[in-house]
């Protein structure tokens, strides 16, 4: 195998005997290859995959597609029927809730059993104890034993073990989305710091965190490895493909991805003067509606464009963060669509949905139905927030329906291209105009220290 692969997968497959009576697991050993009697479930079949070092690849697909079955015969702990697979390198595997620990052990005795299996020598884990300990943050649970521990305080233990065994590759499957907010960021920030030197397996159903995550993008669907590519598109294809399970025959998926060619003609602000000496400017360049930008969709109903206007209605080619704006989608209807639901997200160049709506709520009560060959439209007159300095895609859809059970009609990713130039926003995703900000200054008192009103 090449010095620069990780992962090697050649002609891999893993099939489970199914049997319909007790009985026959008897008569299989008697008969052994001669008669079968028993089915076959091939929980995955000729896969194909390499992995570099230093790589991150997100791994995506439905619930039963396969995805956990590929990693545990990566990790070792499942044989495979057909195939091999080479690994280089030490493994720390995150595959499921209390992988490896005893449930009669304490939480400081399992670190111990979890490291040493992982590796580590006796003196390497006592060096690292202390840092394992405060990683986890589970307190004095760490000398109970884990069979009282809760889902989360497993993953905290289970994660914290594995970011210090020094391992070569770290797959993660899903064992996140059971910790609570402050240890995920911590989780998050380890992977991201992991990621500048080794490789990295990351399995979610959450395709904003794979694309935000990882360079590649690997969709196992049905057993069978569907797609591998920029993490990106195999996104794209596999949430058209779930939408696709909820609409008839008729749902297709198409466009293609071009860069923006260049924003068009920039709309002088009012205060340009001043801005344009101040780096607390926040300027952000508009570019064409794409109309072949790719899409999904049953095409019950098509977008026909998209644009920014100022609260006049005159088209926006340029706009500041904090300004008044309408956005404006135009649609034509190719089929009768009743109770149609269009809406937009704003994502940044990670694929992290920043912010969005649609007209669901405001006319839940009072549906519209549009006739097939009539067009329509709608308006989101909103304060655009501060954004940070780079480039950003709005995604613009059309459904019918209700919320939770609807007909893609046609989604586009990518409709419109945004490059912040400049801004003021330093931290966080994005900044909120702010209808006042006051500092005062409160005189002393000489009973409670402050007086109570400035």
């Amino acid at each position: 195998m090449p010095s620069d692969i990780a992962i090697s997968v050649k002609g891999l497959g893993k099939a489970y005997t199914i049997y319909k009576k007790p009985e026959d697991r008897i008569k299989q050993m008697l008969w052994r290859n001669r008669r079968k009697f028993y089915d076959e479930y091939w929980a995955l079949q000729g896969v194909d995959l390499e992995i570099r070092r230093g790589e991150t690849v997100g791994i995506i697909g439905r619930n039963g597609s396969g995805k956990s079955t590929f990693l545990q015969m990566v990790c070792g702990t499942l044989t495979p029927t057909r195939g091999e697979v080479a690994v280089t390198g030490r493994i720390a595997a995150l595959l499921e809730l209390g992988a490896g620990f005893n449930p009669e052990f304490t939480g400081r005795e399992n670190v111990y059993l979890a490291a040493s299996v992982l590796g580590l020598e006796r003196s390497q884990i006592d060096e690292r104890y202390a840092a394992i300990e405060a990683f986890a943050g589970i307190g004095d649970f760490i000398d109970q034993p884990v069979k009282l521990y809760s889902s989360g305080m497993y993953a905290r233990l289970a994660f914290a073990v594995a970011a210090h065994v020094d391992a070569d590759i770290l797959i993660v499957d899903e064992i996140l989305s059971v910790g609570d907010v402050a240890f995920t960021q911590k989780c998050m920030r380890f992977i991201r710091q992991f990621k500048e030197r080794g490789t990295l397996l990351f399995v979610s159903h959450d395709a904003s965190s794979v694309i935000n995550l990882c360079d590649r993008a690997v969709w196992i669907d049905r057993g069978f490895l569907r797609e591998t590519g920029p993490a990106k598109e195999v996104c794209h294809s596999y949430l058209a493909a779930l939408y696709s399970e909820q609409d008839d025959t008729s749902f297709r998926i198409g466009g293609s991805r071009r860069p923006p060619e260049g924003p068009v003609r920039a709309k002088p602000d009012v205060r340009h003067d001043v801005l344009k000496e101040s780096t607390a400017r926040n300027e952000i360049e508009l570019f064409d509606f794409n109309p072949d930008a790719p899409w999904f969709g049953s095409r019950g109903a098509t977008i026909e464009g998209v644009r920014l206007q100022d609260p006049a209605g005159a088209r926006l080619d340029a706009l500041y963060g904090g300004e008044e704006v309408i956005l404006r989608v135009d649609a034509a209807a190719h089929t009768d669509i009743d109770s149609p639901i269009v809406g937009f997200v704003v994502k940044d160049r990670l694929g992290q949905t920043l912010f969005g709506d649609n007209t669901y709520i405001t006319f839940r009560e009072t549906p519209v139905t549009v006739r097939a060959g009539q067009g329509f439209s709608a308006s989101f007159q909103f304060q655009f927030p501060y954004l940070p300095a780079g480039d950003y895609a709005m995604s613009v859809a059309i459904a019918a329906g209700t919320r939770d059970d609807h007909v893609q009609h046609h989604w586009i990713d990518e409709a419109l291209f945004l490059k912040v130039v400049s801004s003021h926003v330093s931290r966080g995703l994005v900044g909120l105009p702010m209808h006042a900000i006051d500092l005062v200054v409160h005189q002393p008192d000489h009973q409670s220290g402050f007086a109570e009103n400035a």
